[in-house]
């Protein structure tokens, strides 16, 4: 019988469990989920698990598997479920605090290890993969996320329906690891991170700061010839702002905050909405301004756990693409779909093509602000907008901004991974809030419709993203180092920098590498470095005025006049339109 293949990591969860179990018998057990591309499970022992125990927990779970243990499901009360789980305090916790609401209690029997859970589980063990999981890691994960909580040690396993899924899944991982933005950065001298003075804050080094202004300069090319306004607000204001607009209360614990010498509260930035409502309203605002594009490269500060931050793709402290968009009721359709396809352009022109698309629906949060009403119109209005415009998408019940519905965009990169970018998020509460107005045809105050608006997301983690489907190998636009010129010797540094100069008058990044090392350990040097093009030179490049070019990537060399060169690279190198 085949199973789906969020059942069968279930159940290796179980059997992972009774493993550990029966290798280490005082353990006490938290819970383990299905996830993407396996499972894991959080364990409490004084027992310190490393790698070194991978293979032999991976051993008792194939023995396990071969023994063909069942899985068997029973309902009980609330009343038996304490006594069988009164020696693990994880599980009575979570009884202590259950609700039934009619809900049946069910717990599930592999072997010797017993656990509450609502299944459903394969029939036996001999329907799981023998082959088909390897441990991941072991990291620490405090008990419900609660930092004032028992930290616990939590094991990954990768987990598929055969061996040779998991092995291409593997291959997949290793080639991944070779593209880690942090490995990028290192190798190529972008960035660095400072986890003592500014964790998840990056450190821009002058390569790295190319690209980042170059991928703003993109945006800012073709948010201007898209008819967006330009503009920038405040990094610190004061809270009640951010209580008004209802950010305090749902995300008071990721703000950077404190008190000036004169007793009042203020809040480093952590999104730019309010800011942009705040331009929004100064001056009378006519129907006939409408739509209003209000662009800004806001940079915002947000707490995140120090175990959750990863390279550029995770940070403290990074700047978002925002722009918000001031429409009426009758012109927000049109808009949504304008929007989506401008992002869709912008995507291409970087280099993904296959894009997939969410209509995130109100969350059930007790942060949510807004009517009933007020949401059934926007989420309508956001599912029609998609269909009308022929876009496919999913419904992701719940996952919602507590202001509005929004339009989720996921990207695929190069070694098929999926990244959420862009959002389009529809806002009829917060210019409420703010009590934003234009004056309609009919002389009357109305209230504007607001769509969020984000491309990128925010710049350090598309540049992760992109680094990453690239594994480096950027277009020429935007490589921040597109050319380097190698003299064979010491006696070519000056043809070698009168190519540079050449080539910097026409607006081409370009720098000798005049190091008195051998030629060809430069050319290795530099093409660990992805260097896209490296200008070779010495006595016959020198008297007849070519450049011997070798591209990254290629085996063949090419030797071209100087000045035929830089025709090509000046085409080259063009931002897109």
């Amino acid at each position: 019988m085949s199973y789906p293949v969020e059942i069968i990591r279930h159940s290796l969860a179980h059997v992972m469990a009774a493993a550990v179990k029966k290798l280490h018998p005082d353990v006490k057990f938290a819970g383990g989920p299905a996830i993407e591309n396996g499972f894991y499970y959080d364990f409490d022992t004084e027992y310190r698990f490393s790698e070194e125990d991978f293979a032999t927990i991976e051993k008792e779970m194939r023995s396990l598997i071969k023994s063909d243990g069942r899985f068997d499901r029973k309902e009980i009360s609330l009343e038996e479920a304490k006594q069988i789980f009164a020696d693990q305090p994880y599980k009575m916790e979570w009884l202590n605090e259950y609700d039934a609401k009619g809900e049946v209690l069910s717990i599930y029997t592999f072997r010797d290890f017993v656990d509450l859970c609502r299944g459903p589980h394969v029939v036996s063990s001999k329907d799981l993969p023998k082959d088909g999981f390897k441990i991941r890691s072991v990291a620490g994960a405090y008990w419900r996320g609660d930092s004032k909580n028992k930290m616990l040690q939590r094991i990954y396993v990768d987990a598929f329906e055969s061996a040779e899924e998991l092995n291409n899944f593997i291959k997949a991982q290793e080639e991944a690891a070779q593209r880690d933005n942090r490995k990028l950065g290192k190798d190529m001298d972008l960035f660095h991170f400072e986890p003592e003075y500014a964790p998840g804050a990056v450190f821009w080094h002058d390569k790295g700061y190319k690209i980042y202004r170059k991928l703003i300069d993109f945006m800012r090319n073709c948010q201007e010839k898209a008819g967006y306004l330009e503009i920038s607000t405040p990094s610190v204001m004061e809270r009640s702002l951010w209580e008004r607009s209802g950010h305090w209360a749902k995300y008071a614990g990721h703000n950077y905050s404190g008190k000036t010498l004169d007793g009042k509260d203020f809040c480093v930035k952590p999104m730019s909405c309010p800011g942009g409502m705040l331009v929004f309203g100064q001056g009378i605002k006519s129907y006939k301004d409408l739509p209003l594009y209000l662009a800004e490269f806001g940079k915002v500060n947000r707490y995140e756990t120090s175990g959750s931050l990863a390279g550029l793709l995770r940070v403290r402290e990074f700047t978002q693409d925002d722009a918000h968009i001031f429409c009426t009721e009758d012109q927000m359709e049109e808009e949504v779909t304008k929007t989506l396809r401008f992002m869709m352009d912008i995507y291409h022109k970087l280099g993904f093509d296959k894009v997939e698309m969410t209509l995130e629906t109100r969350p059930n949060s007790e942060f949510r602000i807004g009517s009933d009403e007020v949401w059934d119109f926007a989420e309508s209005a956001l599912a029609h907008s998609l269909q009308s415009a022929g876009l496919p998408y999913v419904v992701a019940e719940g996952e919602g901004a507590f202001y509005g519905p929004k339009i989720g965009v996921y990207l695929w990169d190069a070694i098929g991974r999926k990244w959420q970018c862009g959002t389009v998020q529809l806002d009829m509460n917060l210019p409420e809030r703010f009590d934003l107005a234009y004056i309609g045809e009919d002389g009357e105050k109305h209230r504007p419709i607001m769509l969020h608006r984000a491309m990128l997301g925010s710049i350090e983690r598309f540049m992760g993203i992109l680094l990453e489907s690239t594994g480096g190998v950027l277009p020429l636009w935007l490589s921040p180092e597109p050319v380097v010129v190698a003299p064979v010797s010491e006696k070519f540094k000056d043809y070698a920098n009168e190519i540079v100069a050449s080539l910097r008058k026409v607006g081409v990044m370009a720098r000798a590498d005049l190091r008195d090392e051998k030629v060809n350990y430069k050319i290795r040097e530099l093409s660990l470095m992805k260097t896209p093009i490296i200008a070779v030179v010495g006595e016959k490049e020198q008297e007849q005025n070519t450049v011997t070019l070798r591209y990254f990537g290629k085996e063949k060399q090419e030797t071209k006049f100087l000045s035929d060169f830089i025709k090509q690279i000046q085409e080259s190198i063009k931002m897109p339109d």
